[in-house]
């Protein structure tokens, strides 16, 4: 009888830290490690159209401070890669410094938006900093890898148009 009992209670310690398991597996722990996250508190900038505190206001903020704005007609991050591309920018996989990473698959709906920061030449993964995915009004950086760059839509400069 207490063999089944020990079985038993082994088993359902197993069951219960399979979505442990499920979660660490699903989860990059060093990427959410080693996000730096802090509470955006700069004053709006008038120039920048979008809801302030979301990552298409994030992102039209960085293209301002690189000096290579982007229209503020484009609405939700969802629509950024076709408006991109209605108004003449690069759309591609690629990431390098300063592109828009777009992403459709975003939850809630409304897709999402982040800044890339920088590209490593040699491995190819690549940096971006980000509003509102970890909170509203809230800035993370995160690095992902190059393997991921088909997922995403990454928005340039209009085509012919030099900064």
């Amino acid at each position: 009888m207490k063999k089944m009992l020990f079985a038993a209670a082994a088993i359902v310690i197993f069951l219960m830290g399979l979505p442990v398991i499920a979660l660490i597996s699903a989860t990059n722990i060093s990427a959410l490690a080693s996000a730096a996250v802090s509470l955006f508190t700069s004053p709006k900038v008038t120039s920048d159209a979008y809801d302030y505190g979301e990552c298409t206001y994030w992102v039209a903020l960085r293209r301002l401070q690189i000096k290579e704005p982007i229209p503020n007609t484009w609405g939700n991050a969802i629509t950024w890669a076709s408006r991109a591309t209605a108004d003449n920018y690069l759309v591609n996989h690629t990431p390098s410094f300063g592109a828009i990473m777009q992403d459709s698959n975003a939850p809630g709906g409304l897709g999402h938006v982040a800044f890339v920061q920088s590209v490593n030449p040699i491995t190819g993964a690549w940096t971006i900093s980000e509003m509102n995915r970890v909170g509203w009004d809230e800035v993370d950086t995160r690095t992902l890898p190059a393997t991921a760059a088909n997922k995403y839509n990454f928005i340039h400069q209009p085509i012919g148009v030099q900064f």
